[in-house]
């Protein structure tokens, strides 16, 4: 976040987010859904050979979506960045970036639940996480010693996606080198059929992410989205834990139901909430509390997304708040309703954001991103308890709830009188002190309490 304001003008970051956020939105085209699939039928398959075949057969599925983009991309190349570009010229050189980003971060995530249902995925979730943001450090540092060139900069950004993607397979293949065959598994129709679905919810879910980022550059300057991007990131902290939780509950989610243990799910159910509520919501807290000395911190033109980090920062912690419920709905057999319920989201997302950005501007992004993550998660918090009789809160929830409360208004309003960096510090030390004391003395967790008494 430093080093992005500051060594690079706020136009070339926003292209860079511009050109990422794009990817994202092709990437589970490009993916086919097979990262899903992979975590929902390799528990179900008893043999090797069983598993050898069906590891082969999903792995060159990407191609059949993948080849036809490029084909269609490379005889329309003028055409759609001409589109893309009418707003920000500067878009125009870079467009090809796009399509080669969304085929490494596809097959990355294919090797990555390759890797999950081995239940392995610290290393994957290291070099999902940290890799492409050390990557970024150094070619920053690189720009900034004039090592290299900012018009450069995104085509070594690429390479580094494309590093990952060797690293990540690797691993994958250490992990589980199948016997390759083009046979077919015996359920192919059953595989072909979910991929489909999880493709078109997929896509219609990452739009969610990422449809603010690539609206907002064809209704306003480039720049705005640099400024918009430093507060999703921020306030997109929050989900940390969930990310990396999710890379453990979706492997055993899908075991569970495949088994049909319900006792199993609704423990990963009712644990994946309150320990994920608990963690996000004190980086809720650090965030929110210190977001003004934060910003300070920064060049002042980018002070206009306070706002927005706190209304992203809300939809995550919302997210983090349902614990496994996506995963208990997409590796289960009710998982075609994510395809109406991605679209009706999409939909949303964008027609909120089309009256919004042009309100409210980058905050009105943010704000129709709020709106759509609190409408639809409530939906899909009563579809799970109409179907399967979980609910993830308890007792313990609510009081949680209000105990954020009390530190949110607690802490907001005040700051020490020193500088920024020690006023963040001093007030972040108090504030998770007086928070893990309060927590442990309430025993809002057991796995937390646990952890804590073991550490001392």
């Amino acid at each position: 976040m430093f080093l992005y304001t500051s060594f690079l003008s706020e136009s070339y970051y926003g292209l860079v987010t511009f050109l990422l956020s794009t990817s994202n939105l092709l990437m589970p085209l490009t993916a086919f859904g097979v990262q899903y699939t992979i975590l929902k039928f390799f528990s179900s398959y008893q043999t090797r050979k069983e598993k050898d075949v069906f590891l082969s057969s999903v792995i060159l599925l990407p191609l059949f979506i993948a080849i036809p983009i490029a084909v269609v991309g490379n005889v329309f190349y003028q055409e759609i960045s001409a589109f893309l570009s009418l707003k920000n010229p500067v878009v125009k050189s870079y467009t090809f970036v796009i399509y080669w980003v969304a085929v490494a971060t596809a097959y990355f995530e294919i090797f990555y639940a390759w890797a999950k249902v081995q239940l392995q995925s610290v290393y994957g979730n290291v070099l999902k996480e940290m890799f492409s943001r050390v990557a970024s450090m150094l070619l920053l540092f690189s720009v900034y010693f004039e090592w290299i060139a900012p018009n450069d900069f995104v085509y070594y950004l690429v390479a580094a996606y494309f590093i990952r993607l060797l690293l990540m397979a690797a691993y994958a293949l250490k992990l589980y080198r199948p016997k390759f065959t083009l046979s077919l598994p015996k359920n192919y129709k059953e595989i072909l059929k979910y991929s489909v679905f999880i493709l078109l919810a997929g896509a219609a879910g990452t739009i969610l992410l990422d449809i603010d980022k690539f609206m907002i550059p064809q209704k306003e300057a480039i720049a705005l989205t640099a400024y918009y991007a430093v507060a999703v990131y921020i306030g997109s902290v929050v989900e940390t834990p969930g990310r990396a939780m999710s890379q453990i509950l979706q492997p055993l989610v899908a075991k569970a139901l495949n088994e049909q243990n319900w006792t199993e799910v609704k423990s990963l159910y009712l644990k994946s909430s309150i320990n994920l509520f608990l963690i996000a919501g004190l980086i809720f807290l650090l965030i929110n509390v210190n977001v003004r000395e934060l910003y300070s911190l920064l060049p002042e033109k980018y002070s206009g997304g306070i706002h927005v980090v706190l209304l992203i920062s809300l939809a995550k912690l919302y997210h983090m708040l349902l614990g496994a419920n996506g995963a208990i709905i997409s590796n289960s057999k009710y998982y075609k309703i994510l395809l109406p319920y991605g679209v009706a989201m999409a939909v949303t997302v964008y027609v909120l954001n089309d009256h919004l950005i042009d309100w409210l501007s980058i905050e009105g992004a943010a704000l129709s991103t709020f709106l759509v993550v609190l409408v639809f998660n409530t939906i899909k918090l009563v579809y799970v308890h109409q179907k399967f009789g979980f609910f993830p809160f308890v007792k313990k929830t609510g009081i949680l709830c209000l105990l954020l409360l009390l530190f949110f208004f607690g802490f907001k309003f005040w700051d020490f009188t020193f500088h920024p960096v020690v006023n963040i510090l001093l007030k972040s030390a108090l504030l998770t002190v007086c928070y893990f004391g309060i927590v442990c003395k309430l025993k809002i967790s057991e796995d937390v309490n646990a952890l804590i008494a073991r550490v001392f």
